[in-house]
């Protein structure tokens, strides 16, 4: 019993340093992740549902917001899957609007071209060709989006990923824009929330934004917005998810 006492003490301390690590870390990094981001000042968040923004990305979008750079967002579906397309436009604008991100910075596809179905292939091209042409209307200097494993596995967050790759091999970003994805890791690191910091240091090559407890609670009221999806086992991702306080980024 002893034992097990003493590993809970070690986990309480252990999560009460990490956390003051957080908030410690938000007044450390900016001056270094401000040079690494580059001299622009228009981000653009790509995603390919409603509540990715919230559910893997808020850190990223308040530690842009944090670093002073505009951040707008392009959803490449409504999310209609179960036929709630129009309920989740107007939930993304909510959390949207919750993450520092105005309506009129949010973009919403929603047509057959890219249905939210992870048995459907989203057309690699067409998806590049829409993503350059809102990246040239709106002189976008730094993309954000997923990688290669798109956190979870779903083909629309990896298509997105095949899209931005293709227009970086091929020379077509407008010059001065970069391109930043959200590093996917394994289910163990996945669950343990701030946990992962440690690892998280030492994996992460380029970018890490880690939240403050109160840019945490933040994050969270974002995806509160998301009425519709809040089932149970999202409740629980809420809860033990590193995404709702930990991005690590790099770049292409």
């Amino acid at each position: 019993m002893e034992v097990v006492g003493l590993l809970c003490l070690a986990v309480v301390v252990l999560s009460w340093g990490f956390l003051w690590f957080g908030d410690y870390s938000e007044r450390m990094e900016s001056k270094e992740q401000a040079g690494l981001l580059g001299a622009g000042n228009r981000t653009l968040l790509v995603i390919a549902h409603p509540d990715d923004e919230a559910m893997f990305f808020a850190p990223t979008v308040l530690g842009l917001t944090r670093l002073r750079r505009r951040v707008s967002l392009l959803c490449f579906s409504a999310g209609n899957y179960y036929n709630q397309g129009e309920i989740r436009k107007k939930e993304l604008v909510q959390s949207c609007d919750v993450l520092g991100i105005p309506p009129s910075s949010v973009m919403i596809i929603d047509n057959r071209d890219f249905p939210d179905d992870p048995r459907m292939q989203w057309d690699t091209q067409h998806v590049a060709s829409v993503l350059l042409q809102h990246i040239e209307r709106n002189g976008i200097n730094l993309v954000v989006t997923f990688d290669a494993g798109g956190v979870s596995g779903h083909s629309n967050h990896v298509a997105l990923y095949a899209a931005v790759r293709t227009l970086h091999s091929e020379g077509k970003l407008p010059k001065g824009c970069s391109v930043l994805t959200l590093q996917s890791v394994n289910v163990l690191r996945k669950y343990i929330s701030l946990l992962d910091l440690p690892l998280s240091l030492l994996h992460t090559r380029d970018v890490l934004f880690v939240l403050t407890s109160k840019e945490v609670a933040q994050a969270k009221r974002a995806m509160s917005c998301h009425h519709s999806q809040l089932l149970w086992f999202r409740r629980l991702y809420v809860l033990f998810s590193r995404y709702m306080r930990i991005n690590s980024l790099n770049f292409l």
